[in-house]
């Protein structure tokens, strides 16, 4: 049973009565399938999503998560690395967690990394400023290690509506970690990049995170193919 529900239905109500799938409508401006969401039993209410009257914003989740304590991940952690960007972006890219420079300045994909991935997006004629751009997990994983399952899957919710509150057309994920953590697979990103999957309707190209092509240059050429079919499937003018 689906249906589109409204914000203060709690989910574990939602379960009882038979609903497991929400619906959420999609962009005026597109004509795309409607977003949705499985209920879990370990979601919270908070992961239902909201109806088209009542649709929340990044600052709505962004409250939630100011003291989050639903993994142990926030024992080691200076700041909850949220996200950054374009609260309707057209475009979202999707990391594994934040390092130690994102922990300190409380923004993903700041370092290295992040200057590199500056450059795929301005390449497709987009500033950073243009799109969306979040992690798997909120909070740095110690030694900058990936996220365990058991913390990807306390904060995938949160990502899962951003995604919503967003509505991009695409999303990108950075990485073996993000692409498995989000589509709940377990894949090889050198065999699933530039592949296009779908994640509650919403298009997701995998391509590699870029500290990861800071240590194999060589594979960059893929990223910008990546980058590519993304610019064509959002009609933007070729990259010069």
């Amino acid at each position: 049973m689906s249906g589109v529900v409204s914000r203060g239905m709690p989910a574990a109500w939602l379960r009882e009565v038979g609903v497991d799938y929400v619906m959420l409508p999609v962009r005026a401006s597109t004509s795309g399938p409607a977003v949705g969401a499985s209920l879990s039993p370990g979601d919270a209410a908070a992961t239902v999503a909201p109806s088209a009257s009542a649709v929340e914003t990044l600052d709505d989740i962004r409250k939630e998560l100011t003291d989050c304590r639903r993994c142990p991940l926030c024992a080691g952690r200076a700041t909850v690395v949220f996200g950054v960007g374009n609260p309707r972006a057209r475009l979202m890219f999707v990391g594994e967690g934040p390092g130690s420079e994102e922990d300190r300045l409380g923004e993903p994909f700041v370092g290295a990394a992040g200057k590199r991935l500056d450059r795929w997006i301005a390449r497709i004629g987009l500033r950073r400023e243009d799109v969306y751009i979040a992690n798997i997990v909120k909070c740095r994983p110690p030694g900058n290690r990936a996220p365990l399952p058991d913390e990807a899957k306390a904060c995938l919710p949160y990502l899962l509506r951003q995604i919503r509150a967003i509505r991009p057309e695409i999303v990108c994920t950075l990485g073996a970690t993000a692409l498995n953590f989000l589509l709940g697979v377990e894949e090889k990103i050198t065999r699933e990049r530039g592949k296009w999957r779908e994640r509650d309707g919403v298009p997701v190209l995998p391509t590699y995170h870029p500290a990861f092509i800071l240590r194999n240059a060589a594979r960059e050429a893929e990223v910008f193919g990546d980058f590519d079919a993304i610019a064509s499937r959002l009609r933007l003018p070729p990259a010069k």
